[in-house]
């Protein structure tokens, strides 16, 4: 049932971000009001601040993946910029914290065997995140091209192009924090009271991006930077500790009273 969802939905994937100029392909949020938002946020992106969040070297949830062959879905690609039709090589991958996901992989691979291989690299990669972030994480679209990963619509999107491009920049895994925050975390939290206070009493955004489009980037800007200070703060500078705890503690204590799941990273 999940899969005719896709289908369905009309809204673009929710989010991309651009290793270069960390601009998203979307219109421009229309409730931002630019004169009434704080200003000189620390960051441009948050993606960027430090490449060692997490580590490809540290423990993930994942535990393997099934092929279960190929069949229709329906997924976002970011080269043509719409939804297209294919049959993918489907892989069911688990994660020893009890979650699925279906890892789509686009046909242009040709084979099982090299699908076999980036499913396999994804589905680690994508067990690093939290079990928190994974909740919502229903399917995986993997295409070629170098394109912006995307975040929402119960999926996350990997143009493994991209991809080479984070991991040459030490970014993957915190690109994909990101994303999966969106997918996992906007839907329950971007318009909650508490979030919105806490907007509202913090001195400023986290970075221009979440400045920008303060209702569809904030939260998946911020959670970068939690993430460090709260779970990795043995792995950043001090210095740029107190920048994030300066610009956001009422963000920083909002998340913290969600008392999320962060399994494997805590």
């Amino acid at each position: 049932m999940r899969h005719l969802l896709s289908t369905i939905l009309v809204a673009v994937i929710l989010t991309s971000c651009n290793a270069s100029s960390n601009q998203e392909v979307q219109d421009e949020d229309p409730g931002t009001d630019e004169a009434s938002l704080p200003s000189q946020p620390p960051f441009g992106g948050t993606i960027f601040i430090d490449p060692d969040i997490i580590k490809p070297s540290d423990p993930t949830a994942f535990t393997g993946l099934v092929f279960v062959g190929q069949a229709p879905r329906t997924m976002f690609d970011r080269r043509v910029n719409g939804w297209i039709t294919v049959e993918p090589f489907l892989f069911n991958a688990s994660f020893d914290d009890g979650l699925t996901a279906e890892i789509q992989v686009n046909p242009e691979f040709l084979t099982e065997a090299a699908s076999l291989v980036v499913a396999e690299q994804y589905g680690e990669v994508i067990g690093r995140l939290p079990t928190a972030l994974r909740m919502d994480v229903e399917t995986v679209w993997i295409h070629l091209g170098v394109q912006p990963f995307g975040g929402g619509n119960n999926n996350l999107l990997i143009h493994v192009g991209q991809a080479d491009l984070y991991v040459a920049d030490g970014i993957l895994e915190e690109t994909l924090v990101h994303e999966a925050a969106h997918t996992s975390l906007d839907g329950a939290y971007s318009f909650a009271p508490g979030w919105l206070a806490a907007q509202m009493a913090d001195p400023t955004f986290i970075s221009d991006y979440g400045r920008d489009f303060p209702s569809r980037e904030d939260i998946a800007e911020s959670f970068v930077p939690y993430l460090a200070v709260r779970y990795r703060r043995d792995r950043i500078s001090e210095s740029l500790a107190l920048v994030i705890e300066e610009a956001i503690p009422n963000r920083i204590e909002y998340f913290d009273s969600l008392a999320l799941d962060m399994y494997p990273i805590n």
